[in-house]
């Protein structure tokens, strides 16, 4: 089984619980960790990491960026998690979950610039960089081993080190054969975290909700539990074909997905499927010339973008 020491990049083939070069534990260990190569990446809190960098007398303090009477929260740091705070929650229930915590209104013009320097450091890597938004992308660092001095499990392990030191920020990196895995991957293990998930995926994925499948919504999920598919593995062990009597060419995608395969790739140049902009009022307006009076700023918002 490869194993790579985060701290130092020791490398061997030993099972170890403790690096033999530094005695560091964070030592990541898997038998396909060579072969694998596209990577989620997803910045830790992105917003509220940012405000607590910039201000280190909140650093041990519950921070919830969003504001407003009506509004909701954008990214809550861990230690207002830990009170059950989440992320589009509405602001009076995180405040009442957790009332000592403080408030800050979004800065994006700052998130924008942060994005640029993680996301520019990912780059001298590899061009194959799909974005989803200014905290998190996918990667595809094929053919990248002699270009970068390294498997992709190294220079990865290399980037989070980098971005830590040069940015001050935190990030999470899932490593599998595919977008979806990855994604998954990097999510199991925040925040600083680093996650490979290869061929025991699926035994990993059986007990785990459908919710978790790309594209399974609140609304789906609700038909696939009435139709007896509570859980991945419920999907997994489905004849396919009834899969497909039953969803069309969704059913076959969940067929592929509940078995840990996905086949889109990595796509720098991905269609946008949507854009808004929006606005939350403190009181309801009711007037259509008041609604009228919001609606054109917004228009022009979103023409601008």
């Amino acid at each position: 089984m490869k194993a790579i020491c985060r701290d130092c990049d020791w490398t061997g083939e030993q099972p170890v619980e403790r690096c033999p070069s530094c005695g560091s534990r964070r030592v990541v260990r898997h038998a396909e960790l060579d072969a694998l190569a596209i990577a989620h990446l997803d910045c830790d809190a992105f917003y509220a990491s940012v405000e607590k960098r910039d201000r280190p007398e909140l650093r041990d303090r519950p921070v919830i960026i969003g504001g407003g009477k009506r509004g909701v929260v954008s990214t809550a740091c861990y230690v207002a998690r830990l009170s059950g705070v989440g992320s589009a929650m509405p602001m009076f229930k995180a405040l009442k979950a957790c009332p000592d915590a403080v408030v800050l209104k979004p800065d994006f013009a700052k998130y924008q610039v942060e994005s640029q320097r993680i996301l520019g450091a990912l780059a001298q890597l590899t061009p194959l960089i799909q974005t989803l938004s200014l905290d998190e992308a996918w990667v595809d660092l094929s053919g990248t081993e002699r270009l970068n001095g390294g498997p992709p499990a190294l220079q990865l392990i290399r980037l989070q080190r980098r971005i830590e030191a040069e940015v001050g920020l935190t990030v999470s990196i899932g490593l599998a054969p595919n977008r979806f895995l990855a994604k998954v991957a990097s999510e199991m293990d925040k925040p600083r975290g680093f996650t490979v998930l290869g061929s025991e995926a699926p035994a990993l994925l059986a007990p785990r909700p459908v919710s978790i499948l790309p594209g399974v919504g609140p609304v789906f999920t609700r038909t696939l539990r009435s139709d007896g598919f509570a859980t991945v593995g419920d999907l997994a062990g489905a004849d396919p074909r009834d899969l497909i009597r039953r969803y069309g060419d969704w059913g076959l995608r969940l067929h592929h997905l509940a078995h840990g395969r996905d086949s889109r790739t990595v796509n720098p140049e991905h269609d946008r499927k949507g854009m808004s902009a929006e606005t939350t009022f403190n009181e309801d307006l009711t007037l259509v010339e008041d609604l009228e009076a919001q609606l054109w700023p917004l228009c022009d918002k979103l023409a601008a973008k």
